[in-house]
């Protein structure tokens, strides 16, 4: 049985059907756009009722006659921003509705759904680290609360895995150009997500670009989400894994001293347990294959 996470009431276009199966309601209908999803406007949408599409509403405030932006204009704002977020096209279907947290434990359930509730845009919110196994769903479930946060409240996000972001970087660089174009945004944002914290060659470079991005979203009071493979325990002592003597890192062995006590003051940290969900299907399809051929 799939439970479901309490999930706040997105935001709709005034010209929304509220039957519309293809978007459930809330006016947008989201694809995989090659790497990245990208949010277009459901068809169900025929015109704003409010505006008679001149996006402006006319009220009367103290008896005065007045001009306004019709809420539906919010919404061309909503769609550019979830496309410019940059959450991976594989997850352009990922939502709280669709994540199984019947396969991990009541805590993970208990911490999202007061975290979706209780979220403000207009002041300091903390943030979230899921750590846990590979296949576990971490991604699928930080996909799917910048989605809610997104479509609830209107507020700007990122996605990056952080590898990329360093090879963006390094590309930047030898073409002569900067980081200040690639960091700003990530660092304005209302919610940075992460995924894949502490992945990487554990380089000097590495730690110089993760310290400057939470530092400067840490100064700025400003929300990360993020996704590790690394537990947030007491360090190893070591940076990378030591196979011979089966010896892990800890995620503070990974990002740092300074970027791990800034961490623990932002983000909650979060155990995603249970069973390896992508072998799980691997293990599915191969029961049926051979119920198919026998």
């Amino acid at each position: 049985m799939t439970q479901s996470a309490t999930k706040p009431t997105p935001r709709a276009h005034p010209g929304v059907d509220p039957a519309c199966a293809r978007c459930g309601g809330t006016s947008i209908h989201i694809i995989a756009n090659g790497e990245v999803a990208q949010a277009t406007q459901c068809e169900c949408v025929r015109g704003c009722p409010k505006c008679d599409n001149t996006q402006f509403v006319r009220e009367r405030i103290d008896g005065v006659p007045v001009l306004r932006r019709c809420e539906c204009t919010q919404m061309v704002r909503l769609l550019e921003r979830f496309s410019n977020a940059a959450i991976p096209g594989r997850m352009a279907t990922k939502e709280m509705a669709n994540f199984d947290f019947s396969r991990v434990s009541t805590n993970v359930v208990r911490t999202v759904s007061p975290y979706l509730a209780n979220y403000r845009p207009d002041q300091m919110n903390p943030g979230i680290i899921f750590y846990g196994d590979v296949g576990r769903g971490k991604t699928h479930l930080m996909a799917a609360m910048i989605r809610s946060l997104m479509l609830t409240h209107g507020i700007s996000a990122r996605f990056i895995e952080f590898s990329h972001l360093l090879a963006d970087l390094k590309s930047n660089f030898g073409r002569g150009e900067g980081a200040a174009a690639l960091i700003e945004p990530l660092v304005q944002v209302d919610v940075l997500a992460i995924d894949e914290l502490g992945k990487g060659r554990n380089t000097e470079f590495e730690g110089t670009v993760l310290d400057e991005l939470v530092s400067r979203r840490y100064n700025a009071g400003r929300t990360i989400l993020a996704t590790t493979n690394y537990t947030p325990s007491s360090s190893q002592g070591v940076a990378v894994p030591e196979f011979t003597s089966g010896r892990r890192p800890a995620l503070v062995d990974r990002v740092g001293d300074r970027v791990y006590s800034r961490l623990l003051e932002m983000c909650q940290m979060v155990h995603i347990d249970g069973q390896d969900y992508r072998q799980s299907l691997a293990e599915q399809r191969m029961h049926r294959g051979v119920g198919t051929r026998n």
